[in-house]
């Protein structure tokens, strides 16, 4: 009727305290992440007062919104174990045209202005084709084969747990 779980091996325990470290490492980086950002909103708001510089308040701006997306991005990664290509190339958009802008087109050399347009028509590429192409893997979307599996893993350790408080409480599954 039921098979029962197996102990995992040598090997899988290995991955799994592996898992859980970098786990960790990532909750890690995701509270400093988050204490800088609320630094760097205390510093923005500092330097609204006069005399203002709007130069340093649009890249105070900019600059807050990749934390955001980096944030986003983390925790995306702990929710799904996997990197969302479609952020990651958000924040690099942002990031080049926070640097444009900081900068000045006017004060940049030519040749550092036209490899940021070449990245940012590549990048842009990416999100164009990601969205317009269809999906990988001859009609799988890796992307949703993994919230999907990760979906599935939750909901069998919920009805393992729920058996496991039915048979402890009735005597039988």
């Amino acid at each position: 009727m039921y098979e029962p779980i197996k102990a995992p091996s040598l090997m899988g325990r290995v991955v799994q305290t592996l898992e859980m470290v970098q786990d960790l490492i990532v909750i890690c980086l995701c509270i400093g992440l988050f204490s800088f950002m609320a630094l760097e909103v205390w510093e923005m708001f500092m330097s609204l007062l006069p005399p203002i510089q709007f130069r340093i308040i649009t890249a105070d701006i900019l600059f807050l919104l990749i934390l955001v997306e980096l944030f986003r991005l983390l925790i995306i990664y702990l929710q799904e174990k996997r990197v969302s290509i479609g952020v990651a190339v958000e924040v690099s958009i942002v990031s080049v045209l926070r640097e444009v802008i900081v900068r000045g087109v006017l004060e940049t050399g030519w040749t550092q202005v036209l490899a940021a347009c070449a990245f940012l028509l590549v990048l842009g590429a990416l999100m164009v084709l990601r969205v317009w192409l269809p999906p990988t893997f001859e009609g799988i979307d890796p992307e949703q084969q993994v919230s999907r599996r990760y979906r599935q893993q939750h909901r069998i350790k919920d009805m393992q747990e729920n058996l496991k408080e039915n048979t402890l409480t009735n005597g039988r599954p």
